[in-house]
This record gives C-alpha cells, structure tokens and sequence, in this order.
C-alpha cells in the first residue's frame, strides 16, 4: 500500500458548522474505507492548513478518486502528496544511475 498526506482547508461551508469537525473526521474514515482507502491519522493543525491526514491507498487513482469525493462534498480543498517511507526511499535511491 503506498502513503500519502492529504492537506485540508476548510471551506465556508465547514466553517458554518466548525463544532462537527471532529464527527466529519469519522465520516471521512468511513467514506476513505468505501473507497479502498484506509485513513491512518488525522490532525488539526495551526497554519496554512487546518487538517492534515495520513492514508494509505492500493494506487494513486484510487487516493485520488477518494481525494475527489471528499472534495465534492463542499466541506474542504484538498491538496495530497504521495509519501515515501525510509525503507521505499531507500529502493529509490538504490536506483539511481
């Protein structure tokens, strides 16, 4: 499974309703898990963003599928990178030429 860390801001829409944050967080653990997609961590955090989340995705058109089903739902814009782990970056660098 590969990881990837998913950016969050909040969108007026979730601004409207900030006291449901965290029970969105559960609902977004389940809707990762429809779609093959498994939620590891999730954070607020101060600064540019305001969550920060970790998942884990069989391949990088099943996280973004999931990414934009999220996002369809008005609460959030997302922005998500594909993570490397030190053993995965270590095979990475192995080939290098």
């Amino acid at each position: 499974m590969a990881n990837y860390i998913l950016l969050a801001t909040y969108t007026e829409q979730a601004l409207k309703n900030i006291s449901e944050s965290p029970k969105r967080a559960e609902a977004v653990r389940e809707l990762a898990r429809k779609a093959g997609c498994t939620m590891k961590e999730t954070y607020w955090v101060l600064g540019a963003y305001d969550v920060v989340a970790v998942f884990e995705a069989p391949d990088d058109e099943t996280m973004t599928a999931f990414a934009l089903s999220l996002a369809r739902l008005g609460n959030v814009k997302t922005q998500t990178m594909r993570a490397f782990s030190a053993a995965e970056m270590g095979k990475i660098v192995g080939k290098l030429v």
